[in-house]
């Protein structure tokens, strides 16, 4: 891909590291074959289309199972550091609503906000699950903790609503 402008390479590493591709080195990337990446991987040669560069896709398999093993490996491990990352987000969600039942902060400004980011930890959930075809083992605690999320949610939910309402 041409080097000027570099807003299409980086359209297109974004778009595959947003449908969880590997990255083999030298601009050589990988997914499972799987449906669930056939239309990012149609959007990454669109991009790349777009800014005057060349894609070439590829079917491959390994030569020995050592080698799919090992691309297998590769990706399952991505996706292990994107439900680590998914975790911590929902901590880090847990904490924000720990402090605001701690400060009393119960407005609907504050609630449509924690309302949002349990939203966005619900779509990020989605993602990650789609394209996790190996079963990360940190996706068996994913789960859960969007549920343990959402609970929190209903709970602050039910104490901003009591605030606003005891006048």
């Amino acid at each position: 891909m041409a080097a000027v402008p570099s807003r299409h390479r980086v359209a297109v590493w974004r778009e595959l590291r947003r449908i969880g591709a590997v990255s083999l080195g030298q601009g050589a990337w990988a997914v499972p074959d799987a449906p669930v990446f056939a239309g990012g991987i149609t959007r990454v040669v669109e991009l790349a289309e777009r800014g005057d560069g060349e894609v070439l896709v590829l079917s491959a398999s390994g030569r020995t199972g050592a080698d799919a093993a090992r691309l297998e490996t590769l990706f399952t491990a991505d996706r292990a550091e994107e439900w680590a990352e998914f975790l911590t987000e929902c901590d880090r969600f847990d904490a924000e609503i720990d402090k605001e039942i701690r400060t009393g902060k119960y407005t609907l400004a504050e609630l449509e906000e924690e309302e949002q980011s349990l939203e966005r930890l619900r779509r990020w959930h989605r993602d990650i699950t789609a394209r996790d075809v190996f079963a990360a083992a940190a996706a068996a605690d994913a789960t859960p903790r969007l549920k343990h999320c959402a609970d929190r949610l209903a709970d602050y939910t039910e104490r901003v609503f009591a605030a606003l309402h005891q006048m």
